[in-house]
């Protein structure tokens, strides 16, 4: 069996994490999607919110786990015996620090492997911080998220709403 990981914050997962997801499955045998609790970074979701609608988003997929996750990559990786990760390049951008992981964890672990994946094009824009920012401002993010997306989105931003009044 050939697994791979795919780590991201997934605040929230967008069309694009997903088109990434069923690129990797079509290349793997099994995809572990670890969603990252960085307690250094403010998330719009808790990372139980956020595995929630991952979990909610991959159901279709019976090769596709989610987990919550929390630590050092390598680590992560070399005590489930996988040697791949997964990383979306949506532009020259997210090349440069993309590029730099991927060294620095070649550097902890010489058997450690990244395979970029690029999205359709239709998503090559497409970032959960412009999802956030789109509704926020009571905007319509069908076209991004998957539909149980939208509404914890608009879920959140009503509670918000509520408390800032």
């Amino acid at each position: 069996m050939k697994p791979a990981l795919y780590p991201g914050t997934f605040d929230p997962i967008t069309y694009g994490h997903l088109d990434i997801i069923e690129r990797a499955i079509a290349i793997f045998d099994h995809l572990f999607v670890l969603v990252v609790s960085n307690p250094n970074k403010p998330f719009l979701f808790s990372v139980e919110e956020r595995v929630d609608m991952v979990i909610n988003s991959v159901a279709c997929w019976d090769r596709v786990s989610v987990e919550p996750f929390d630590g050092l990559l390598v680590d992560e990786a070399r005590s489930r015996n996988i040697h791949t990760i997964i990383r979306g390049l949506r532009a020259v951008t997210d090349f440069e620090y993309e590029f730099q992981m991927a060294l620095t964890n070649r550097s902890l672990d010489p058997h450690f492997e990244s395979v970029f994946l690029m999205p359709s094009n239709e998503y090559s824009y497409l970032s959960s911080t412009l999802v956030r920012e789109v509704a926020r401002l009571g905007g319509d993010v069908s076209k991004f998220v998957p539909p149980y997306v939208q509404k914890k989105l608009k879920e959140v931003y009503a509670r918000r709403d509520k408390t800032a009044h």
